[in-house]
């Protein structure tokens, strides 16, 4: 709840008493934007709001809602049902919890007679039930929960007198399927209550217009927009990029070089948030920083896979300032107010400016002084993508994701809900749906052919009973078609499918050797990873080195063990791929010598070494490195686009490379590179042009060769699985138990082969094959690579490895269940490869990092 000591005097009328005299009494008075979203919001204006961390976005939002709840007075007893007055919608179910806490402390120093309460997925079943009867003025909610709300029969009811919507962190709720789902919501909530007026509130956004038409009904002929209200700029954040006296590595994620001056940070501020891109980041650096720990500060965990009852504990300590340092995942990226926290650790790259922005705005809550943050690159390609970060967030540019096309299978979820919550007209509901900006351009036929799906499963199912959830009765409304349909659609509702999970439960043995039941619940692990264990072997988890025992059910029973050498779970919602705008920079920055001053002395010898031995890729050029090693040939491509772009590229590459007879055998990606491995020369083969690079890097392999590789690979089937949940075809969940993720994916493959072959252009396909684009195989960031490329093309045929190409060739051979590779593996791995392609200053440096090595180890 932030405020400035100025105000402009002609907004003074605009607060009631109770409100002016709580601010005057802590010496503050509402700061400009604040009182002028007031303002235009009493006109009945719909608002984006765009303000930096600390300048008192949430007051903002909420004062048009307090102060016309103040107007309104505590409604007597007896005066018959209320609804809502406002909803807050969050991304994030510790936002809510955080927002309550901060908004209830002024409500009732003011003395508003206001009641404000959470509805997330940890709400208990009777408090529910009984918001449903006496709803609170303000509720603080998640889009699932608004989903769950609409498709009650009594939603007409609880939301009638709903004035306000406020989405927190707007930006984030939008590019997503989830963000879908709740523009349908929003578009429902509109014909419920059609005066609402919607309030956007964020700090980081690309492309404001986007979200302004996000939050206003859309019209066929006219493409309305909300207003806009723009903060005053905050401090300038300072940042630095960790100056390790270590070497910096070649390769890995893990950044353990570092973990001596990141505790020394800790000790040196009051409270630190550390960030990572990954949950299995986050066990490590956790783990890491526990064995060097000896002044046993108090530092926690925090991650989506743990137990929701361990978060609470963490947030509560965090806000009561008993905490030195958290180290988290995105689950705390958002606008969370967490006490003294004066220091943001991000390490590894953060992959995205706006990214950055937001995670460096948790640490001093204050709009009129600077943020602090420390990037630790966790190798040396990061050190030049924290570099483009640091440069991006100082020019204030931000790289937020576009919005995206209504999703289809999304779409088919809320059709459905909407049958749930009563009998409707196809017409009515489509125009309802075109009225979200997502869905502005769906074509009727697509909107007809998704209520088919829905009412009958599409042509290949329909003679399965089961698949036919709506049925068109005599006035020609569709409704549910039976009551388990209502009750199988709220257990299963949702957009996020997360990769098959088993809860973890720590036992103990007894005297006679046998496994006890009852222990305390530790999190949850994909069950793919536990599948791959056999009774005895040890794994990292909430901090704790576990030994996996057994699983009996839905449940992995483990103990605890003291191992040195953990796996590491590995979880596949975690990474997240290298914004276009950073990858920009990282390709400008190596094309500029100047440039490389911020750069860190060995980073500079890497770059003057490559230029030497053979080049760096100019700024919009294709560099591709050819050489031998050992028994085989290799071919490196430094294109920048990420490692999903690079993993599809691979794919389409070794396709044609075989098609050319030149046997390839393999390839790795990361976030900046390609390699691919072969047996035959790929050098001699591109200079004697069969093929030529250009043939090889033409567009058309988006065309048949990406339809070919799609027909006969995985990936659409575990695409298809996620669209078949998401749209309700295949069920999770029922009354009384739980689908494996096992049974799930044989369920999901038998229908897939059945579609594929009797309905090929069933909308589910339809809807799986934009996913596989989009997110999967990151088409549209690949062709746009392919077009700026083209004519620009340089190969270089050497007789060794470059320095260059030394971080991805690191990753051919690595443990892929760990996805983190220990140092001295790295280090003993790298020694011949960085000293073929550096010579001998590099022998020193290698000789050099297994001696600092050592040192740490001992």
């Amino acid at each position: 709840m932030s405020a400035t000591h100025s105000t402009d005097p002609e907004y003074d009328a605009l607060l009631p008493r109770p409100f002016a005299a709580w601010f005057s009494a802590r010496g503050w008075a509402p700061r400009a934007h604040q009182l002028e979203l007031l303002a235009r919001s009493r006109s009945g204006e719909s608002l984006l709001l765009i303000a930096p961390t600390g300048a008192g976005k949430t007051l903002a939002g909420f004062l048009p809602s307090l102060t016309d709840l103040f107007a309104r007075g505590r409604i007597p007893p007896g005066s018959g049902f209320t609804g809502i007055h406002t909803l807050y919608i969050s991304p994030l179910k510790a936002l809510a919890v955080d927002i309550e806490r901060n908004l209830t402390t002024p409500v009732e120093e003011m003395g508003l007679p206001v009641t404000i309460e959470t509805r997330t997925g940890d709400t208990p079943q009777s408090k529910r039930q009984r918001q449903r009867l006496n709803p609170p003025d303000i509720l603080l909610t998640t889009p699932e929960q608004l989903a769950l709300l609409i498709a009650n029969g009594e939603a007409e009811r609880f939301f009638k007198d709903l004035k306000f919507v406020v989405f927190d962190e707007l930006h984030s709720l939008v590019t997503s399927k989830r963000g879908h789902l709740l523009s349908l919501g929003l578009a429902r909530l509109r014909r419920l209550a059609p005066g609402l007026r919607t309030i956007g509130l964020s700090a980081t956004v690309a492309e404001p217009m986007d979200l302004r038409r996000w939050l206003v009904e859309q019209a066929p002929d006219a493409g309305h927009h909300a207003g806009l209200v723009l903060g005053p700029e905050g401090a300038r954040p300072i940042i630095t990029i960790l100056k390790s006296v270590e070497r910096i590595p070649w390769s890995g994620h893990s950044a353990r070089y570092a973990m001596p001056e990141v505790y020394q940070a800790i000790r040196e501020h009051r409270t630190a948030l550390l960030f990572v891109n990954t949950r299995s980041q986050a066990e490590i650096l956790f783990q890491e920083l526990w064995n060097i720990n000896e002044e046993t500060l108090p530092i926690a965990l925090h991650h989506g896979s743990l137990d929701v009852g361990q978060r609470r504990k963490v947030e509560a300590a965090m806000a009561e300032n008993r905490l030195r340092a958290v180290v988290a995942t995105s689950t705390l990226d958002l606008g969370i107010d967490w006490g003294d926290v004066d220091l943001v650790i991000h390490v590894g790259a953060p992959k995205g400016a706006s990214r950055l922005a937001q995670r460096i705005g948790r640490a001093n809550h204050r709009m009129d002084e600077p943020s602090r943050a420390i990037l630790v690159p966790a190798n040396r390609f990061e050190v030049m993508e924290c570099q483009a970060a640091l440069d991006a967030n100082y020019i204030g540019a931000q790289d937020t994701p576009p919005m995206t096309e209504g999703a289809l299978d999304v779409l088919a979820q809320h059709v459905l809900g909407m049958a749930c919550a009563a009998p409707f007209d196809e017409d009515a509901l489509f125009a309802e749906v075109i009225s979200a900006a997502p869905y502005a351009a769906l074509p009727r036929e697509t909107f007809a052919r998704v209520v088919d799906f829905v009412a009958t499963g599409g042509y290949a199912l329909r003679t399965y009973e089961r698949y036919a959830r709506i049925r068109r009765t005599k006035d020609g409304l569709w409704r549910v078609s039976n009551p388990q349909v209502a009750q199988q659609y709220r257990m299963n509702l949702g957009t996020i499918v997360e990769m098959p999970m088993l809860n973890l439960r720590l036992v103990r043995r007894n005297a006679r050797g046998s496994l006890g039941r009852g222990g305390a619940s530790l999190g949850k692990v994909e069950e793919y990873f536990l599948e791959t264990m056999t009774p005895g072997d040890t794994f990292l988890f909430a901090g704790k080195v576990l030994r996996f025992e057994a699983i009996r059910e839905n449940e992995c029973l483990v103990s605890q063990a003291f191992s040195m050498d953990p796996k590491v779970p590995v979880y596949a919602g975690g990474k997240f791929p290298l914004s276009t705008y950073l990858a920009e920079q990282v390709r400008a920055m190596l094309a500029d010598p100047e440039r490389w001053r911020a750069l860190p002395p060995q980073v500079r010898d890497w770059l003057a070494i490559q230029d030497d031995v053979s080049m760096l890729p100019r700024r919009d050029e294709l560099l591709i490195e050819t050489f031998p090693r050992g028994s085989r040939h290799y071919m490196v491509a430094y294109a920048f686009e990420g490692r999903l772009a690079h993993q599809t590229l691979g794919m389409l590459l070794t396709r044609r490379l075989e098609r050319a007879g030149l046997k390839p055998l393999g390839f790795v990606a990361t976030d900046y590179s390609l390699a691919v491995w072969a047996l035959d020369d790929l050098g001699a083969a591109f200079r004697a042009g069969r093929p030529s690079l250009s043939d090889l890097f033409d567009e058309d392999m988006l065309g048949d060769d990406l339809e070919a590789w799609l027909d006969e690979s995985w990936m659409l089937k575990r695409t298809f699985r996620n669209c078949a949940v998401i749209a309700g075809l295949i069920d999770q969940r029922h009354p009384g138990r739980e689908k494996t993720g096992r049974q799930v994916t044989v369920s999901a493959d038998l229908i897939y082969d059945v579609l594929r072959s009797h309905e090929p252009d069933h909308i589910l396909l339809q809807a799986t094959r934009q996913d596989a684009a989009s997110g999967l195989l990151d088409i549209a960031r690949l062709g746009a690579m392919l077009s700026r490329i083209r004519g620009h093309i340089t190969h270089r045929a050497l007789d060794r490895i470059s320095p260059l190409a030394v971080p991805v060739m690191l990753e051919i051979g690595k443990e892929p269940v760990t996805g983190e590779a220990h140092d001295q593996v790295l280090a003993e791995a790298a020694e011949d490869l960085i000293a073929e392609a550096m010579g001998e200053a590099a022998m020193r440096e290698a000789e050099t990092s297994r001696h600092e090595i050592g040192r740490r180890q001992e």
